[in-house]
């Protein structure tokens, strides 16, 4: 039988329900202050048993609090997830049916470029063959700008990623309408798309940023960990994701902070 939730639950799940989605480390803050708020027994490093227990209040209302990985820093994330809604329809309430269709072809553009991004002009472009209802520029920009708003999208110097909410909100969906383009990370397994790839044909593993820069500190001849061929990859500083760690959630300027590489169809 599942432990009922007491009111420190109830305060936490109310925040996650305002806020949709927040850092660890501000999950954690939460989890101390609903604790002493309502006077319930608090210990440190049991969040996630915490957390275990709405989830499993939440079960029968296909709802879920999930964790996801930020790609551009490492850092982790709580998000709520409505689980009968595994598509982008779950965007629907909020969107016209010609912004989802931007939407749609923008996580194309991300998922089949080998950066994990899109530019802004390509997917200016894109909309030019919507075929619901054409947008024009600004209006396209406009609509780019509230996805980055409503945390679908990051966005810096003209450049999109997909956000730790989207991947983490719409992970069956990406892996349902990308099954030969959606891999996981090597070190973390979580959906990898900004990330360094092995260069040996018969291996191909994939790692992300942040995770190279953990895996392969203090190595001075990095090598593949799944085949142990040479890493010719430059390894990233760990002090460059170290330094976002004190961060809140990040704004769309600041979240992706991994370095820009030249874009290339994974099809081509």
């Amino acid at each position: 039988m599942s432990r009922p939730m007491a009111d420190s639950h109830r305060r936490f799940l109310q925040t996650m329900m305002s806020n949709g989605i927040i850092s660890a480390s501000q999950a954690e803050a939460l989890h101390k202050h609903c604790c002493e708020t309502h006077g319930a027994h608090y210990v440190a490093d049991r969040l996630d048993d915490f957390i275990n227990v709405i989830n499993a209040q939440l079960q029968p209302l296909f709802m879920y609090i999930r964790k996801g990985m930020s790609e551009e820093n490492g850092l982790e994330y709580y998000a709520l997830v409505n689980m009968t809604e595994t598509d982008i329809t779950r965007m629907a309430s909020d969107y016209a049916d010609n912004e989802l269709e931007l939407f749609r072809k923008t996580m194309d553009l991300i998922v089949d470029s080998e950066s994990g991004s899109a530019s802004s002009t390509d997917i200016l472009n894109s909309a030019d063959s919507l075929r619901t209802k054409k947008l024009k520029k600004k209006e396209t920009e406009h609509v780019l700008n509230k996805f980055v708003q409503d945390k679908w999208l990051n966005e810096k110097d003209g450049e999109y990623t997909l956000s730790v909410r989207c991947v983490v909100e719409m992970e069956q969906y990406m892996r349902t309408i990308y099954p030969d383009l959606i891999k996981v990370c090597h070190v973390c397994h979580n959906i990898a798309l900004q990330c360094q790839m092995c260069e040996n044909p018969a291996c191909g593993i994939k790692v992300h940023l942040p995770c190279a820069a953990r895996y392969f500190r203090a190595r001075s001849d990095p090598h593949c960990p799944s085949c142990n061929d040479f890493w010719p990859h430059e390894i990233p500083e760990m002090q460059r994701f170290q330094s976002q760690s004190s961060q809140n959630l990040p704004s769309s300027s600041r979240e992706n902070t991994a370095p820009t590489t030249s874009r290339r169809s994974r099809r081509s």
